[in-house]
């Protein structure tokens, strides 16, 4: 899929590429891509990936904490 093919595909909020390269201790470990800005960091956990896709998104102004369902 080239990239405008895949840029046109995203969601409201985001779109990001999770590359799992290992799974060791119950989580995963790898790399994640936010297409929109091309950006790519490396992840040790699931929390730490779930954490970088969160801070990309309130960082970007693409959606505010204020506005997230209460998960209680």
């Amino acid at each position: 899929m080239s990239e405008t093919a895949r840029k046109k595909k995203h969601s409201e909020l985001g779109t990001f590429v999770v590359r799992v390269q290992q799974h060791q201790h119950n989580t995963f470990q790898g790399e994640i891509t936010w297409i929109e800005e091309d950006k790519t960091s490396h992840f040790r956990s699931m929390w730490e990936m779930i954490k970088l896709m969160e801070d990309g998104l309130f960082s970007s102004g693409e959606i505010e904490k204020e506005k997230l369902p209460d998960w209680k």
